[in-house]
């Protein structure tokens, strides 16, 4: 913790005219160059030395808890390390300099990056194509909705109204399905924590347009009948949807493809390791099987010239466009190439790891979680203590009993003990939840101390349950008025 005389000035409640340096000649004002409709009040920003403000603002990064400075269990999220040679080639003046709107034929580099990386992905998941067009993992099932209602369109079947979620499905899942018009259907789990075949049976018939499924599911409990469940949604006429926030846990080992799924999408800010968090820009490829590959949204990148009896990918032999007479195409979901340097960055990770180098993440990421689980085992509540995947749920049920200690205490204290709080209080289904997710990017030795830490906060809140409810109290900011800040947020600054 810096202490107050190294904490640089309120640089908005500061500041003096004249202060601010002067290297560039000043901007016409804003008048000038935006219509009035478009304008507001001047702000009233004070002027600070370059100095100031740069101190100010890496002094606010430096309070931000983020995987470069510790380590982040947040369950359903895979809070990977990032590797700098992705940002690096992401990076490259070739690429990142590049105009969307330039000529095919002098952006070839760019457009054979993005149709390797599509092939590269319908390999790995099983899938006949993907769109590298949605921006985020929501828009990405928001996109694969709109290709079902469109594949339904064309088929004329107008009975399909109907969405099956799971509620050990994503969150975004229900969501995403009323935003394209289909009524949810909620599905409970089974007492092992999966979709029940006899359920799905009886849920499915001539409404259901798409059963929506992660697998693993949210309690990283693999879903071991998901043939059984794809057989009666196909048989109903339904399409399998699959959510690929839990990829991670099966990347390279088992393919969405082969269990039956229509229709999927990936989270390359999650499962191939690209930055992401507070609000910046994911990526979230949608797959398709052959028969709703015609919509997917245009532009997609074709390729011209390959050598179809040598099977191989010689890039340099290859010429690529991007194509849009596609009729049946829901259209367009992302502006220009959507956000392309992320494309680079996952390319540059499956380079880097190879087939063999991506199925040793998935397993590594298996072996992280069941090692947690297996050290926490007696110290706290896991409601379904098996064999789990990527991530696992405890319970602080029986703690909040004993001592008033609920998983949110328990999230804060472990900020105090320098980790981010795993997620807590989702899935639902499991009362006072917490979910950990480690990713395999974790050395044993961190693992035994976030073990170490969780274990000695959860002998202390049955001790002294006072310090754990009044935790974080290392952090530059305390606890906050959760209610108050739920119903009164403050989200500007404004002028004292």
């Amino acid at each position: 913790m810096p202490s107050p005389a190294l904490e640089t000035p309120l640089i908005f409640d500061g500041g003096q005219d004249g202060r601010a340096n002067r290297y560039v000649p000043p901007a016409p004002p804003v008048a000038e160059l935006l219509p009035a409709a478009l304008l507001r009040d001047d702000l009233p920003l004070p002027d600070n030395t370059e100095l100031d403000v740069v101190r100010h603002f890496t002094r606010l990064s430096q309070k931000t808890f983020g995987i470069d400075t510790g380590f982040y269990p947040l369950g359903s999220c895979t809070m990977k390390y990032n590797p700098r040679i992705n940002d690096a080639l992401a990076n490259l003046p070739a690429l990142r300099d590049l105009h969307p709107f330039v000529p095919d034929a002098l952006a070839q580099g760019a457009l054979a990056i993005m149709w390797e990386l599509e092939r590269s992905l319908a390999s790995l998941f099983g899938m006949a194509a993907f769109s590298l067009q949605p921006a985020a993992g929501a828009h990405g099932e928001l996109t694969a909705l709109l290709i079902a209602k469109a594949y339904y369109k064309k088929k004329n079947d107008t009975r399909r109204t109907t969405v099956i979620v799971p509620d050990t499905a994503h969150g975004t899942n229900p969501a995403s399905a009323a935003m394209v018009g289909y009524r949810v259907v909620s599905l409970k789990s089974d007492a092992r924590g999966r979709v029940s075949v006899d359920a799905i049976r009886a849920a499915a018939g001539p409404d259901t347009a798409v059963c929506m499924m992660t697998n693993p599911n949210t309690l990283g409990l693999f879903e071991d009948h998901i043939h059984e469940i794809a057989a009666a949604v196909h048989a109903a006429g339904g399409l399998m949807y699959y959510d690929g926030a839990n990829a991670n846990a099966l990347m390279g080992n088992s393919r969405p493809g082969d269990m039956g799924f229509d229709l999927m999408h990936l989270n390359l800010h999650k499962t191939f390791s690209i930055p992401h968090g507070g609000g910046g820009a994911g990526a979230g490829p949608i797959g398709a099987a052959p028969h709703l590959v015609p919509f997917l949204p245009v532009p997609v990148v074709r390729a011209a010239g390959r050598d179809e009896t040598s099977g191989r990918w010689p890039s340099d032999a290859l010429t690529f466009a991007l194509e849009f007479d596609r009729p049946d195409a829901v259209g367009t979901m992302r502006s220009f190439w959507s956000n392309f340097a992320h494309m680079v960055r996952a390319l540059a990770y499956c380079y880097a790891n190879g087939a063999a180098g991506l199925a040793r993440v998935s397993q590594l990421a298996v072996l992280n979680a069941n090692y947690i689980r297996a050290s926490i085992r007696d110290a706290i509540d896991i409601p379904y203590d098996e064999i789990n995947r990527h991530e696992f749920v405890a319970s602080a049920q029986s703690i909040k009993r004993e001592s008033g200690v609920r998983a949110l205490d328990i999230g804060k204290a472990l900020l105090d003990r320098g980790y981010h709080a795993p997620t807590v209080y989702f899935p639902l289904l499991v009362p006072e939840c917490m979910m950990i997710e480690p990713t395999e990017t974790e050395s044993k030795e961190t693992l035994d101390g976030f073990i170490a830490a969780l274990r000695e906060i959860l002998t202390t809140a049955r001790t002294n349950p006072q310090s754990i409810l009044d935790a974080p109290v290392t952090t530059p900011v305390s606890r906050v008025d959760e209610t108050r800040a739920a119903r009164h947020p403050d989200l500007r600054w404004l002028p004292s």
